[in-house]
């Protein structure tokens, strides 16, 4: 760290008080870091990084305290690689806080499965309840759902190639009540809905002129069926893509793992789906432990 402020100061030439507060930020994540069994700052990992904001943030520290921290940081580590002492900065991935935190709204496992009773045995109804459970089963963007062809479908291996607008492409499994709800839908309701035989380069969800489903188009399906749900106003693809992140979170599943399943690369993203299910945690514990 010595040789880090004396950078700062001989090359950048940093005011004093400004020299401070970089030594401070980063004693006081060294401090944490040692919390967690690391050695040095250089055994800096991203999953370090991550697990610090992510308790600035629950410690409630301002955004502009965290941004701070976030750049004094980012700009060590930067140091710390053009020295060579680590292969890659660990906080390059995160990402300022912003301004306007967003309230990240999603649905519960109860209301996921009240939404799912809702579509009927109709042409419309099947494709709908495909629809909703791909979506919710693989926390598709919108846009990753209107461009869906069936050349991106392995239903015998039980995945799905999604891509999004920067023609970036992951591979995500497809759970079993998506893998039955989209085969129910290509074996008895695709032709009638399309007028006439599957083509592999077909899209896989379709309006009744067999044109592709728009984003408008599925946003009204959502709405519909949260109407009939009885939460109609927060229906939306993002609501359930934010749905499918929180669940397996709540469920035991990692940060690292998530990102690789929904294609985030700002690591923020990550770290507000994690902020809302401790939130979940501690309340649940507030409310039922005898000494909370």
């Amino acid at each position: 760290m010595d040789s880090f402020i004396e950078y700062l100061k001989s090359s950048k030439n940093k005011a004093e008080n400004t020299l401070v507060a970089y030594k401070r930020d980063i004693q006081a994540f060294e401090t944490f870091m040692k919390g967690r069994g690391r050695k040095s700052l250089t055994q800096c990992r991203e999953s370090d990084a991550v697990a610090y904001i992510l308790e600035l943030n629950n410690a409630s520290k301002s955004k502009a305290t965290i941004n701070r921290k976030i750049s004094s940081l980012r700009a060590f580590y930067d140091y710390k690689e053009s020295m060579g002492e680590i292969d890659e900065n660990p906080f390059s991935k995160i990402k300022s806080a912003k301004n306007d935190k967003r309230q990240i709204e999603f649905l519960t496992v109860e209301e996921v499965e009240e939404l799912l009773k809702y579509p009927d045995n109709s042409h419309k109804g099947i494709r709908d309840k495909a629809l909703l459970e791909f979506m919710y089963g693989t926390g598709a963007r919108v846009t990753e759902v209107v461009r869906l062809k069936f050349t991106d479908l392995n239903l015998r291996m039980n995945f799905v190639t999604l891509k999004d607008n920067e023609g970036e492409s992951r591979i995500v499994p497809i759970g079993s009540y998506a893998h039955a709800a989209l085969t129910r839908y290509i074996d008895v309701a695709y032709a009638a809905i399309k007028g006439g035989e599957r083509k592999d380069d077909d899209y896989v969800f379709i309006n009744f002129r067999g044109d592709a489903l728009t984003r408008q188009g599925i946003w009204k399906i959502l709405k519909e069926y949260g109407r009939k749900a009885g939460f109609e106003e927060k229906m939306t693809p993002q609501v359930l893509r934010n749905s499918f992140a929180v669940h397996i979170l709540q469920n035991g599943g990692d940060l690292k793992t998530l990102q690789e399943l929904m294609g985030f690369e700002d690591m923020s993203v990550g770290i507000a789906y994690l902020s809302v299910t401790n939130v979940r945690i501690k309340d649940v514990f507030n409310k039922t432990h005898p000494r909370a």
